[in-house]
């Protein structure tokens, strides 16, 4: 006894069964498609990111060393145009003193060393 209405609802039963399967494969296709995607992109990214880190630290560099050569200019044209600077540093270095004249060193203290 076969009512007339059920293989009608069966084959809708089936019809959503494969649309739903339809949906789930098409999601886990874009998944796939999203992950292949991802993994070609992900190692240029990476370079990316170090690359601009590499540059960072090469653009203080740059700014240290600019520093240095503005102080050794400075201290160039200073030993240059300024003969009491040039007789304090001459002075310093080759521990001089005029006669009649007591020096007085103050040393900063050494860091203690870390194990």
């Amino acid at each position: 006894m076969d009512h007339p209405g059920y293989g009608d609802f069966q084959a809708r039963r089936e019809a959503t069964v494969w649309q739903q399967l339809n949906r789930v494969l098409r999601v886990l296709l874009a998944l796939a498609v999203l992950l292949v995607i991802v993994s070609l992109f992900l190692p240029q990214y990476k370079k990316i990111k170090q690359s601009r880190a590499e540059i960072e630290a090469l653009q203080a560099q740059v700014t240290d060393q600019k520093m240095l050569l503005a102080r050794q200019t400075r201290e160039v044209s200073l030993l240059k145009t300024d003969p009491g600077y040039l007789e304090t540093i001459a002075r310093d270095r080759l521990d001089l003193m005029k006669e009649g004249e007591t020096v007085f060193r103050l040393e900063q203290p050494q860091a203690p060393k870390r194990k």
